[in-house]
């Protein structure tokens, strides 16, 4: 079987025994690629959309803005022609020399220093987070300051420590945000997500 001939199975098998799941298109979009890429049905229950999470998203893709990550895993599996189609960048600062002598001068984790560093870039764009829970808390530290202002926030983080916790308060603000409850999430999860905006920007344009 060819690539292409995979997924479409692959989807046909999800389609079936997801069932009547009862999300609209275009967020089914975004879980359907969710679910195909852990084979983890769970999302169809734990995933967590803001009303206006899949409009501000696409229209920040189609209108060139910047895609920020938490980490070069979620940044790898993003498909940055598209981003770059569109006019956009693709960018993750966790490596950034800056940002760790940052991180070793406050006290804090590199993920934490990386979101600091993003702000200009982040800016009516899209931040990624599918590891860091101290990423998420600091980015909703910054938003609800008025410090950053990205127009969607994809909030992913996976673990034991404060990754539920982190989610459990991003679902609350109001603000644009895709999200789960529960520990699981992770940089592959995150990605998907990105993907799938991508693709009905893709179908917009």
């Amino acid at each position: 079987m060819t690539p292409a001939e995979i997924e479409a199975l692959s989807f046909t098998i999800i389609e079936q025994e997801a069932g009547n799941h009862g999300f609209p298109e275009d967020r089914w979009t975004i879980v359907r690629r969710m679910i195909h890429t852990s084979a983890d049905f769970d999302y169809l229950t734990s995933v967590r959309f803001h009303a206006a999470a899949v409009t501000a998203g696409v229209k920040a893709i189609m209108k060139g803005r910047n895609v920020v990550t938490d980490t070069n895993m979620a940044r790898a599996g993003i498909r940055k022609s598209a981003i770059l189609r569109f006019g956009g960048s693709l960018e993750c600062l966790i490596d950034d020399p800056t940002v760790a002598h940052a991180a070793r001068d406050s006290g804090c984790t590199r993920a934490m220093a990386a979101v600091d560093a993003a702000i200009p870039m982040m800016r009516d764009g899209l931040y990624v987070v599918g590891n860091a829970p101290t990423a998420l808390l600091r980015l909703m530290e910054l938003i609800r300051s008025g410090k950053a202002a990205p127009a969607l926030v994809i909030g992913l983080p996976v673990g034991f420590v404060n990754a539920a916790e982190s989610k459990a308060l991003l679902v609350e603000m109001d603000i644009p945000f895709i999200s789960n409850v529960g520990r699981k999430g992770g940089s592959n999860i995150a990605a998907s997500v990105v993907n799938a905006l991508i693709l009905l920007a893709l179908a917009k344009s």
